[in-house]
């Protein structure tokens, strides 16, 4: 009895802990302690607000939260194995799902813990993110200075450990996408009221992300698929995608206090306003394209779309989404991109990366991923487009597949399965896909798990877009005018910007000569207690941001602070401090010896404010007037300078000129709070403006008045090859003899390379010797004189390499070197000791000053570029000898049958008006040589012609040669497509042996001829090997026997007169060329067609 009743009494004890079990269940429900139950998971229709987000709450437990580490709070990318690695971009966006449902429960007061443990595993994933980053702080030091894949942040990590898991060896870790995502999305929640950043090292760590990010613009990566190129060949590329985040992440975290409510000013990360600017500049250059290789990738739409909404530009965002959907949206999802080979069934999986020509396999057979329609759910909630919304949620659905409990899964892809590649490829869309193995045995794709809970959010409204985008980062267009622009992407909507100036001379003897013309000015004095600083004491003044010795991490690296940061007002260490912009530094350059330079550089200085200007508050732009500005014939154009700055107009801008202390109180002040000093530590010390200490009523010298010096003066007479043969000591003695400054130069110069730099003269050392020249010369006007002797000194000008990137980030590429010789292509930001030395070994061969001239032309075209891009329009190389070259051909026109004006005697702002001049649409009164000296000189090509050239190549299995330059049909048209940068590249690199500006023009011309008769009859191909020189050859033979003249034999190659005939008409280039290209074409077979195959239209 006892026995029976024990077994009962167990029983009951049993039953009772069970009911205590589940009371305290029900207690705790949705606890993290509580075990995982297998639940049949139907959608709760018209449920309550607690039976909606339960739904949801469950899917994120069983299907991402089950798979956060939990040492690191990261989520692997394989939800099955040991072997667990988490990438970074992955992770966040976990992190982010999270986090959006935690937002969704605090609409509920009785949450049952779930809002704290889902905020707290948001915060745990962004915590161990920087924990990895932080343990890396080596690298961040690194790659502020010099962005190099090797010395990149890690993208992976391991999900346990944090520790690396890759060498960059194997792995594309250079992703500024994710870093700039990481930066983005920590502002976003910190702003909602998390707590992630715990203490003043993590700040200052942070600080220095934001120095890496800064610099996207110039940094090519390997993007969101870790691939870089589109032939997979581990080569980086400069992408939309990457750019575009970075400058959203600098838009929301600039001014940004990361200890949120609580912070106080030293935990404000700080933004270099010019930098942010440049990747806005270079984004709106870039897109539509996402690269080079890539015309377009659906990487894009994180990118225009949540969560960056990057783009401001509405006819941009249109144009590259509509490009996005037309070529990439399948009834599966979006390709990432064309002749994306990841995942179909050709795919060599054992190889890292693919054969050259290997990505013409995957045409058409690309894989489709769901996510991209889940991303256009998202666009329709925060745009409210309902209808586009609605579209892609049907085409999404059918493609779920759920987990045995009734979870929904978003398979990773969907792909042709190899027995049905041959069909698809025959019928593009015929072939039903199947999807990746996600859902089966724990294998999730948690990216796309976690941005389908989002959408799934907004779309029932759980969640509102201000929610999940706490910064406003998209402005609907009815709100924009009301909006705070602080992190908003959007800038005023009409630019009638009035710059505030400040005239400052730098004497009171100045300022009251200037007043006597009715100028009013301020001196340094006169402004006090304001401090007014050079931008490089700006410079210098960052350096102690974010420096953190623990880590070993040094400030801000020593980069310009550009016009849009210069027009602030800083608050340092107790000062008020205005600055003036690096256009009035003193510079060692002769071009700040031309003050028509300076009146240039001050109108595009206020023009770049003016169209760049996006804060609250009015730019305060300082005007610093030397004495040395005034000097002779440079003062009548200050003056007239001076004058419209008094009007209210300089160069179309709007000014208003008034005393610094009346102006600050409408400018944007920053607080360098960073600069904190302890007792302990001595103050940095800064040099301000000082006043220039001149008796106040002493005349100012203006006598020194000199015009331009004449070519005689710039003449030198002596001649080099006479006496680079006489003996050191006759050199000697003709230099301390001769007055004739080109003639010292000269002499020198044989001095300088016979006994080097360092030999005595009587005036000191030859490089001594040779700097008095160059100062003398320069006060003279003698340009000529001036430009040899910088380039003996081996002279450099500031912003070089910036101006260099400017170019680059157009899309375009620039070549260094002598027109004719051997030049250098540039296609990836260098540094300014790299640009130095191949600018001085390119360009001494000829003419020693070809190297600082092609120093100005970089500067000119860097700023042209920036500001009237169209007039380099079809312009895809821009060669800077090639340029001189048509500038010095254009004075040869101009001066008809006089001697032509020497280029090199020409004042700075003479060259640059001559630029300007030669790259405008050339005059209809020209002849056809002048023209096409020109144009061929520019490498300008015609609307389409890289899309035609293309298509002729499709008609030629032999390829094209020009110049002994090869363009082969394979692997070309394999590896790429119609449309990409880099096919258009290569198409110049076919050109670029061409050694006659005109002769490349006809070439131009003859493959538009080529390309419009394979149009309009299809039956016809190339059979051999296509030689546009035979083929010019041949049309000039005809042309030769129209033209026939008794002088005729003597100049058999003379092409001048065909170079000088007019393309179209009777008789013109084009009927020549034409005829050749047809004689040609019927030499080989026709192919079968169905129409009348005699017919040539």
């Amino acid at each position: 009895m006892a026995a029976a009743a024990a077994p009962a009494g167990a029983h009951m004890v049993d039953v009772s802990w069970k009911m205590l079990e589940l009371r305290a269940r029900s207690k705790r429900s949705g606890s993290i302690y509580e075990p995982l139950k297998s639940i049949n998971l139907p959608k709760p229709e018209g449920g309550s607000l607690w039976d909606k987000l339960d739904h949801y709450y469950r899917i994120v437990k069983s299907t991402l939260l089950l798979h956060q580490s939990p040492t690191t709070g990261l989520f692997p990318t394989k939800t099955y194995g040991d072997n667990r690695k988490a990438k970074v971009h992955d992770s966040l966006y976990c992190a982010a799902c999270a986090w959006a449902l935690a937002l969704a429960y605090r609409r509920i007061d009785d949450d049952k813990g779930r809002t704290h443990e889902l905020e707290h595993s948001a915060i745990k994933c962004m915590r161990g993110i920087l924990y990895c980053y932080m343990r890396q702080a080596d690298k961040v030091q690194q790659f502020k200075q010099d962005p190099k894949p090797s010395e990149c942040l890690h993208s992976v990590f391991s999900a346990h450990t944090g520790d690396e898991v890759f060498s960059h060896k194997e792995y594309g870790h250079l992703q500024i996408n994710a870093v700039s995502l990481f930066l983005l999305y920590l502002v976003e929640m910190i702003s909602s009221g998390l707590q992630i950043v715990y203490n003043t090292d993590e700040v200052s760590f942070i600080q220095n992300l934001v120095f890496c990010v800064e610099r996207a613009y110039r940094v090519p990566d390997f993007g969101v698929w870790e691939r870089g190129s589109k032939y997979n060949n581990g080569s980086p590329e400069l992408h939309s995608s990457s750019v575009g985040l970075a400058k959203a992440a600098l838009e929301a975290i600039n001014g940004f206090n990361l200890f949120g409510n609580q912070g106080c000013s030293w935990s404000v990360i700080f933004v270099d306003f010019d930098a942010h600017n440049r990747n806005r500049q270079t984004l709106c250059s870039l897109l539509p394209r996402e690269s080079r290789s890539h015309n377009t990738d659906a990487a894009l739409l994180p990118c225009l779309s949540y969560p960056a909404f990057a783009l401001d530009d509405d006819v941009l965002f249109s144009q590259t989404l509509d490009k996005i959907i037309r070529k990439l949206k399948g009834k599966y999802g979006f390709k990432r991109f064309l002749r994306d080979g990841y995942r179909t069934a050709l795919e060599d999986k054992t190889r890292r990366y693919y054969k050259p020509a290997e990505i013409k396999l995957f045409d058409g057979i690309e894989c489709e991923f769901p996510l991209f329609f889940i991303f256009m759910i998202i666009d329709g909630v925060f745009r409210g487009n309902p209808a586009q919304v609605k579209e892609y949620q049907d085409l999404l659905d059918p493609l779920l597949q759920h987990t045995s409990e009734g979870c929904p899964v978003v398979p990773k892809y969907y792909y042709v399965p190899a027995d049905f590649v041959e069909l698809e490829k025959k019928n593009p869309g015929s072939q039903k896909r199947f999807p990746s193995n996600s859902g089966c045995d724990g294998k999730f794709f948690l990216w796309g798990q976690a941005v389908y809970i989002i959408a799934k959010l907004l779309a029932d409204k759980l969640v509102s877009p201000k929610d999940i985008d706490p910064i406003g980062r998209y402005v609907p267009p009815q709100d924009q005018r009301n909006v705070s622009m602080r992190f908003s992407n959007q800038g005023p909507l009409e630019n009638d910007l009035v710059v505030h100036v400040a005239l400052i001379a730098e004497s009171q003897r100045l300022q009251v000569f200037l007043n006597t013309y009715g100028i009013q000015t301020q001196t340094p004095q006169q402004v006090e207690p304001i401090q007014i600083w050079a931008q490089k004491e700006l410079v210098k003044a960052y350096f102690h941001l974010g420096v953190n010795d623990k880590l070993g991490l040094s400030g801000r690296p020593d980069r310009p602070i550009g016009c849009l940061g210069t027009s602030k007002i800083y608050r340092i260490l107790g000062k008020t401090v205005v600055c003036y912009s690096i256009i009035f530094d003193l510079s060692d350059f002769y071009m700040s010896q031309d003050v028509m330079m300076l009146i240039d550089d001050i109108k595009n200085a206020l023009q770049f404010i003016k169209q760049y200007w996006k804060m609250h508050g009015r730019p305060l732009f300082v005007v610093l007037i030397r004495e040395d500005n005034i000097r002779g014939s440079r003062f009548n154009p200050i003056l007239d300078m001076l004058a419209a700055f008094r009007k209210g107009i300089v160069g179309g801008v709007k000014v208003h000129v008034d005393r610094v202390q009346t102006l600050i109180s409408g400018a944007v002040v920053e607080q360098l709070d960073f600069l904190r000093i302890a007792e302990t530590e001595e103050a940095p010390v800064f040099k301000s403006l000082e006043e220039l200490d001149l008796p106040k009523h002493s005349k100012v010298k203006r006598q020194s008045s000199t015009p331009n010096a004449s070519e005689l003066e710039q003449q030198p007479d002596v001649n080099i090859n006479e006496w680079k043969n006489k003996s050191t000591y006759e050199i000697l003695q003709k230099l301390n003899d001769c007055n004739c400054l080109a003639s010292q130069a000269l002499l020198s110069s044989i001095l300088l390379k016979r006994e080097g730099p360092n030999f005595i003269t009587k005036e000191g050392t030859v490089a001594e010797h040779i700097e008095r020249i160059y100062r003398r010369a320069g006060s003279k006007k003698l340009w000529s004189v001036v430009r040899f002797a910088a380039s003996l000194l081996g002279k450099l000008v500031d912003s070089l390499a910036p101006s260099i990137t400017n170019v680059l980030v157009q899309g375009k590429q620039v070549t260094l070197g002598a027109f004719g010789q051997e030049e250098e292509v540039i296609s990836n930001p260098l540094s300014p000791g790299v640009i130095k030395n191949i600018i001085y070994e390119k360009c001494h061969l000829q003419d020693e000053r070809e190297a600082v001239v092609q120093q100005e032309l970089v500067i000119h075209i860097g700023w042209i570029i920036s500001n009237s891009p169209e007039l380099f329009s079809g312009m895809l190389k821009i060669r800077i000898g090639w340029i001189i070259h048509a500038m010095k051909y254009e004075l040869k026109i101009r001066a008809g049958d006089m001697p032509a004006k020497d280029l090199y005697q020409l004042s700075p702002s003479e060259v640059k008006q001559l630029l300007l001049d030669i790259l405008q649409p050339q005059q209809q009164g020209r002849g056809w040589l002048n023209r096409r000296q020109i144009d061929g000189s520019l490498n300008r090509t015609p609307a389409g012609f890289y899309d035609r050239v293309w298509q002729i190549l499709e008609r030629t299995p032999n390829g094209l040669i020009v110049a002994g330059k090869f363009l082969p049909q394979q692997p070309t048209l394999s590896d790429m497509t119609m449309y990409e940068m880099n096919f258009s590249l290569l198409v110049e690199d076919m050109l670029q042996n061409i050694d006659q500006p005109e002769y490349r023009q006809i070439i131009v011309e003859l493959l538009m001829v080529i390309s419009v008769i394979l149009e309009r009859n299809p039956e016809l191909e190339f059979q051999d090997k296509v030689d546009l020189d035979k083929v010019v050859q041949e049309a000039f033979r005809d042309f030769q026997k129209d033209h026939s003249s008794p002088k005729g034999a003597e100049k058999q190659d003379d092409m001048t007169a065909f170079y000088n005939t007019h393309p179209i008409g009777k008789k013109g280039t084009c009927s020549y060329l034409s005829k050749a290209v047809i004689t040609l074409l019927l030499e080989g077979e026709m192919k079968p067609s169905n129409d009348d195959p005699c017919t040539i239209s």
